[in-house]
């Protein structure tokens, strides 16, 4: 028997995305300077999308300080609920908590509770993407979480960022190797020893191995960039149509990975036709992947190209019962990640209380 019990030995799993939401966390942008000059359009697109978002669910915005939370409010209406929590930048995808969930035993008059299940809050370490970025506030964000919702943590105590795995809620994962193998993250772990990992964390029996991902990507391969499941079994991946674009090799080996499995219906997404560039020598990850499923909504990043109709009308029919909204990320994608990167999910259910009192400090 475990030391500690995980997860997955309790009965939780990582729910599928398209599961209910109680809530979305993100965080409001700020400081001009990280954001190279930006920040301005980057608030209108973020604004817009917030509130999108609102309509369909709640929101919980973290803000960084006094000028943050007045200059949110401000932009903001809806369901939006403020949280002060410093912090470095607004990945939640990857700094945040990521949630799992399990279906409680069935009591007499318990049916209503039951059915939405319990939600707790696990906890990995995050680095700053292998050390490129400092992180330390960060890194601690999962408990300033765990403490506004009152929920016992599950330490997990390895480096993983949220971005690098997508579930489709059956135990299925999938990944790539360019992320989770990558020297700055987890040196000492070969791939059974994550796959254990991931399976007595969040619940995941079969991970999916891709390769490589996009040029520009300082996250090292991020699957939420490239491939995502939008169903049990159908998986949309990105591809490249122009054969001397560096990004069309790795994606069409990933293509090829997907498609040999057999076992899931796989539609090619293709990346937007015209590239945009920070600078000279940095290409920016321009993705439509990148879609947050919200209650009711798929909020998809648009870059005004020419192919952001044709990426809409792919995804439109691959999720029925949700409106594909298309938003504006062309100011976003500057800081190298786009909706789903920003965002994450806190699933339906009653918060697990655990044993003990939530959190007041990372484990050592």
């Amino acid at each position: 028997m475990e030391k500690t019990l995980t997860p997955r030995a309790l009965g939780f799993a990582m729910p599928a995305e398209w599961a209910p939401h109680a809530a979305t966390w993100t965080a409001w942008p700020y400081d001009n300077e990280k954001w190279l000059g930006y920040l301005e359009p980057v608030r209108q697109e973020f604004a817009a999308f917030v509130n999108a978002l609102a309509k369909f669910e709640p929101v919980q915005l973290v803000v960084n300080d006094p000028e943050s939370e007045r200059d949110a409010r401000a932009r903001l209406s809806g369901n939006v609920s403020f949280h002060r929590i410093p912090h470095d930048d607004l990945w939640l995808r990857d700094s945040g908590a990521i949630f799992v969930t399990k279906q409680p035993a069935l009591h007499a008059g318990e049916g209503a509770r039951s059915a939405e299940g319990v939600v707790a809050p696990t906890n990995w370490e995050f680095n700053g993407w292998g050390g490129k970025y400092d992180a330390e506030q960060d890194n601690q964000v999962p408990l300033h979480m765990a403490r506004i919702l009152g929920a016992e943590l599950f330490e997990a105590d390895i480096v993983m960022e949220g971005g690098s795995l997508e579930v489709n809620g059956q135990g299925v994962g999938i990944t790539t190797r360019q992320c989770l193998l990558s020297p700055g993250r987890n040196p000492y772990l070969d791939e059974e020893e994550i796959e254990d990992y991931l399976d007595r964390y969040l619940g995941i029996d079969n991970l999916i191995w891709l390769g490589e991902g996009l040029e520009g990507d300082h996250t090292d391969g991020h699957v939420d960039t490239l491939t995502r499941f939008a169903s049990e079994r159908t998986i949309v991946t990105s591809v490249c149509e122009d054969p001397d674009d560096p990004n069309h090799r790795p994606l069409q080996e990933n293509l090829e990975i997907l498609r040999s499995l057999g076992a899931f219906r796989v539609v090619a997404l293709p990346l937007p036709q015209k590239p945009l560039w920070l600078d000279p020598e940095t290409r920016l990850p321009l993705t439509y992947a990148n879609f947050y499923i919200a209650n009711g909504a798929v909020l998809v990043p648009v870059y005004g190209d020419p192919g952001d109709e044709k990426a809409l009308e792919i995804l439109r029919p691959l999720f029925p019962g949700r409106k594909v909204i298309g938003l504006s990320s062309r100011a976003l994608i500057t800081g190298g990640g786009s909706f789903h990167c920003v965002t994450q999910q806190q699933p339906a259910g009653e918060i697990w209380r655990g044993q003990h009192p939530a959190p007041t400090k990372k484990s050592e």
